[in-house]
C-alpha cells in the first residue's frame, strides 16, 4: 500500500522527538484511517536503512538509534556512560532470566549475600522494580525488570534474551558478550579498565563478606 509523505514525516517527527520508544498505539491516531501503521513503519525503516541512524524495534515500540557499526568511532568524541559493577550485572542477569524472583533466591543463585547497595543501584538506574510479594513466610518482595531494561539493552521483549545455555556463564550476561545486543561497546580505555578493576575489587570484597550485606532491619521491605 502507498504511504503518503506526510504520514512518513509525521511518524518520523514523533519518534525523533520522543525520549522513549513509540508504540503503534501512540502512532495510530496521528495517521489517516486508510493507512496502516505497519505500512508506515515499514516505509520509514526502508528510508533509514543503511544510514547513520536507523529505526529499530525496542521495548514494544520504535526508536531511532545510531547504526551499530558506527558506535566504536562515535565513542571517540562521545562519553560512554560508566557500566554497572560486575555484581550488579550478575544480579540483573539473574532477575532478567528468573523473574519474578526474591532477594533470597538471587542470593541462592549467586552463592553469596546481596548488598542493599546493589539493589539500590539497579533501582536508581530504573532497570528493576518490585513485582509484588511472594505468598510465603515473611512475604518477600518479588523483583522484575522494567521497560527501561528492554530499552537499555535494545530488546523488543524479554523473549529476545539470548538462551542461558548459549552463554558461557552468567557473569558474561550484559557485560559485553558478542552474542548480546549491547555488544557494540568499544574496548575500554586505560582509565575505564582501571575503573573496572576497582569494581571487581569492590565486588570481591562483598563476596568475601568484607562489605557486610544489608540486614533485615536495614531493609525490611526487601525479599
Amino acid at each position: 500500500m502507498t504511504v503518503s509523505d506526510d504520514s512518513l514525516r509525521l511518524a518520523e517527527a514523533l519518534i525523533f522527538a520522543s525520549a522513549t520508544p513509540i508504540s503503534p498505539q501512540i502512532l495510530r491516531p496521528l495517521l489517516p484511517e486508510e493507512e496502516a501503521v505497519a505500512d508506515v513503519v515499514a516505509a520509514l525503516k526502508e528510508r533509514y536503512a543503511g544510514r547513520g541512524v536507523e529505526l529499530v524495534d525496542v521495548a514494544g515500540g520504535l526508536q531511532f538509534r545510531t547504526a551499530p557499526d558506527l558506535a566504536p568511532r562515535l565513542t571517540r568524541v562521545i562519553e560512554v556512560p560508566r557500566r554497572l559493577p560486575r555484581v550488579a550485572m550478575e544480579t540483573l542477569a539473574i532477575i532478567a532470566y528468573r523473574q519474578p524472583v526474591t532477594r533470597g533466591e538471587i542470593e541462592e543463585v549467586r552463592g553469596t549475600a546481596l548488598s542493599q547497595n546493589t539493589l539500590d543501584a539497579l533501582l536508581e538506574a530504573e532497570l528493576i522494580a518490585p513485582r509484588g510479594r511472594r505468598e510465603s513466610p515473611g512475604r518477600p518482595t518479588l523483583w522484575g525488570t522494567t521497560p527501561n531494561f528492554l530499552t537499555k539493552f535494545g530488546l523488543k521483549a524479554l523473549s529476545d534474551l539470548p538462551r542461558r545455555e548459549d552463554l558461557i556463564n552468567d557473569s558474561a550476561i550484559f557485560g559485553g558478550s558478542p552474542t548480546l545486543p549491547s555488544a557494540g561497546q568499544p574496548a575500554m580505555s586505560g582509565e575505564d579498565e582501571a575503573s573496572e578493576a576497582d569494581d571487581r575489587q569492590d565486588d570481591d570484597a562483598e563476596t568475601e563478606g568484607v562489605i557486610p550485606p544489608a540486614t533485615e532491619e536495614d531493609a525490611p521491605a526487601q525479599g
